[in-house]
């Protein structure tokens, strides 16, 4: 099956130097969503994937599309098809004619409706029957709307066999009160197609060439003309406004939302919680509000996510408590781990069990073993760190001396004490102990107390007295330094 995604309109509504198509839906432009869907439809035994007709913003277009075959290789078989000049749709699919294969049904979709499902599209490609030349069917994708303004309508005969599609705007008053829209999407037998496209006329109220026209002239040759309507409204719903964006981004979180709830999630508040990627969770996970996901996410059974978390492609274990406002980037986290309030685990960070990372503490690909705490204030980078360690308040490793990255080396049951700086490359023996204002330079002995501090002395001291503006202002300096003495 040939399928060709429309993408070419510039979406002014949206005022935005982004092209329509690549607004984004859960953290991926619209674009992304519609093409998944093709590429699931279409398997992996076509060897020719999805044409998209590019237009307005092409170059940005373009773009997206080589870094998504960058990032995801199933994206490769897509293909960009220019449309110079925006026509309308008819002129849109007709640039589209000399890559179709004219034995196989041509699938229309649009890059601005990105939650049409695969099971919707496979019912209306059925309808076509999947069969090959003359006597191919046209299967259209429609829907009741009970505000059906600014779409095309559904024209029926008598016996309820489709006439016609009429714009909104072409429409008399009788054929805007049909509630049956058009959606635009439809399988067309392509053999046929080219005669169609090419007998298409601008003669209405937008001057563009109307792929809907195609509908009355496939009357005209008798190809039967098969209809079906989507499970949800929201599959059909097309992308014009960010109001419209951001109606459908609920939409699609609160889908999310109900599938992890029937897996056994508890969500504080289903309508505020963001899904930009895949959250896979265990049973009795908590997710407080104003939660955001992102890229590959695991949270195993019995882990509490608390308000105001970012997790991106990260691996949280059994029964972690992530305290409030942490970000979580790149990082695994084992069982019965504590993060946070304020915490941030960076790329690479992995963290075994029962390790606590407190509030404004900061880890970056680092190891750290079971049992060790960082509870204030610290930094771990580049680091190694065994279990039962004690990090102090104040804490850093000096990972990077302005131009390459060094490893610290924190050995089991090491008791770091408060505002220590370690020195990279350095190591810390099993059992030491670093005293607090520790500036670590060189390797610290196993099983001994480490300590790096000025002498501490004390000298008689008197603090300088303010002089009050208001005397300053009226006397001279040694009158006003006078009159500072007698006060006292």
């Amino acid at each position: 099956m040939n399928i060709v995604i429309l993408a070419a309109g510039q979406g002014k509504r949206m005022k935005s130097a982004l092209p329509k198509v690549l607004q984004t839906l859960a953290g991926k432009p619209l674009l992304w969503h519609v093409l998944r869907t093709a590429l699931s439809l279409q398997g992996k035994q076509t060897k020719t994937g999805p044409i998209v007709v590019i237009g307005h913003g092409a170059n940005d277009v373009k773009e997206f599309l080589a870094a998504t075959i960058q990032a995801d290789s199933t994206f490769a078989k897509v293909t960009t098809v220019l449309q110079a000049e925006q026509k309308g749709t008819g002129h849109a699919l007709l640039q589209t004619l000399s890559k179709l294969d004219v034995r196989e049904p041509t699938l229309v979709l649009y890059g601005d409706v990105p939650l049409t499902t695969k099971k919707t599209l496979a019912k209306l490609t059925k309808l076509a029957d999947g069969v090959h030349g003359q006597d191919s069917a046209l299967a259209l994708l429609t829907q009741n709307l009970s505000n059906p303004t600014g779409y095309g309508r559904i024209v029926r005969e008598a016996d309820g066999s489709v006439r016609s599609i009429v714009e909104e705007k072409d429409a008399t008053s009788v054929q805007k009160a049909i509630q049956e829209i058009n959606t635009g999407i439809m399988v067309l037998p392509t053999n046929t197609l080219k005669k169609w496209l090419k007998a298409l006329r601008a003669s209405n109220a937008q001057g563009e060439y109307y792929l809907t026209d195609v509908i009355a002239m496939a009357v005209m040759d008798g190809v039967p003309i098969r209809t079906v309507q989507a499970d949800a409204e929201y599959e059909t719903i097309g992308i014009n406004s960010r109001d419209q964006l951001a109606s459908l981004e609920r939409v699609y979180q609160l889908n999310i939302a109900n599938v992890l709830m029937n897996a056994g999630v508890s969500l504080a508040d289903p309508a505020r919680i963001d899904v930009r990627g895949t959250l896979e969770c265990g049973r009795d996970v908590f997710i407080d509000i104003g939660c955001v996901f992102e890229g590959c996410v695991t949270l195993a059974a019995g882990t509490k996510v608390a308000p105001y978390c970012l997790i991106r492609n990260s691996v949280i274990g059994k029964d972690v408590v992530i305290h409030a406002f942490s970000h979580v980037d790149g990082a695994k986290v084992g069982a019965n781990s504590i993060i946070g309030p304020y915490a941030r685990l960076r790329p690479g960070a992995d963290l075994a069990s029962d390790v606590h990372i407190g509030n404004f503490v900061e880890v970056k690909n680092s190891k750290i073993a079971s049992k060790s705490k960082a509870n204030h204030l610290a930094y771990v980078g580049d680091s190694i760190v065994g279990s039962r360690v004690n990090i102090g308040a104040g804490t850093i490793t000096c990972n990077y001396d302005g131009v390459n990255k060094h490893q610290t080396i924190i050995e089991d049951d090491v008791f770091i004490g408060s505002d220590t700086q370690l020195v990279a490359p350095v190591r810390v023996g099993r059992g030491a102990t670093l005293g607090a204002g520790t500036t670590l330079t060189k390797d610290a002995p196993p099983n001994q107390l480490t300590v790096t501090r000025a002498k501490q002395i004390s000298l008689q001291w008197q603090r300088p007295v303010k002089i009050e503006k208001s005397v300053s202002k009226k006397m001279p300096k040694k009158l006003a330094a006078e009159s500072v003495k007698a006060k006292k």
